[in-house]
């Protein structure tokens, strides 16, 4: 992928910090830069790091976690930007946030193994829920107010990759991103975790998990794959026969406001 140096933003205690400036749309118009980031958590960022974003202009922080995750490890923002609560899920169904404790193991369905399957069912869930419906659609809503030049709206989970991975899926559709371009963006998740991921899994092993299923099944539930992105795209077939239906139908952002995100975001 093009851009990718410029793409990954270098925080100190920022992980899986990503511009959406660059990317190219269907019909030749560009993302401007300095309107959307997405990123994993923002609980361990450094007085640097705030100060970063502050000049990089945030302006609205889109936080798709759960309550629970919210609580154990609020968002760190710059004094100038809006907090925005999206909740995809009720509790954190991705499991992301109990494996970064770097100390829990999460046995899911009672097999510590079971991470990739696990994680389709997850995808599945946020195209189905409606909680998660009516978190995007807030998350749209503030996609919408961002309409001052150099403002920047950034969305996040806990990871940056499943719940912020299906909203830039999302907002990247709605602006007319073609879709290997997108699957290309969520892929670079792995890239830009890789460090992270690796020396999670150092830690874990330190701590007497040697278990080469388990670790593999952590490593599933921090990742991405081309397999979870396309269990979200079957359940969208299924429902609404392509994503921008789904995104009109399910998200009910109308055609109007898509123009509008246009206006907005795209040179």
């Amino acid at each position: 992928m093009n851009n990718d140096d410029k793409r990954v933003l270098n925080l100190e205690k920022g992980v899986n910090f990503r511009e959406l400036g660059g990317y190219k749309t269907v019909d030749d118009k560009t993302i401007k830069y300095h309107k959307v980031i997405r990123s994993a958590g923002l609980s361990d960022l450094t007085t640097n790091d705030l100060n970063f974003l502050d000049k990089y202009g945030l302006k609205f922080d889109v936080d798709f976690r759960s309550q629970e995750e919210i609580n154990n490890k609020p968002d760190k923002l710059p004094k100038n930007a809006e907090y925005v609560q999206a909740s995809v899920f009720e509790a954190d169904e991705t499991e992301a946030s109990k494996v970064q404790s770097k100390s829990f193991i999460p046995e899911i369905g009672g097999d510590p193994t079971d991470g990739f399957e696990h994680m389709k069912d997850v995808y599945r869930d946020i195209i189905t829920g409606q909680q998660a419906k009516s978190a995007y659609r807030t998350f749209f809503d503030k996609l919408l107010t961002n309409d001052q030049d150099d403002k920047v709206l950034l969305f996040h989970c806990s990871a940056g990759k499943d719940r912020t991975g299906m909203g830039a899926v999302y907002l990247l559709s709605a602006l007319g991103v073609p879709m290997n371009v997108i699957k290309q963006d969520y892929l670079l998740t792995n890239q830009a975790n890789k460090q992270f991921v690796d020396n999670l899994i150092k830690t874990l092993q330190t701590k007497g998990y040697t278990d080469k299923n388990i670790l593999s099944s952590v490593r599933d539930l921090m990742t991405v794959h081309t397999d979870y992105l396309a269990a979200a795209e079957k359940e969208i077939a299924e429902l609404s026969g392509n994503i921008d239906n789904y995104i009109k139908d399910e998200l009910k952002v109308i055609p109007s406001e898509i123009r509008d995100l246009r206006a907005i975001y795209l040179n």
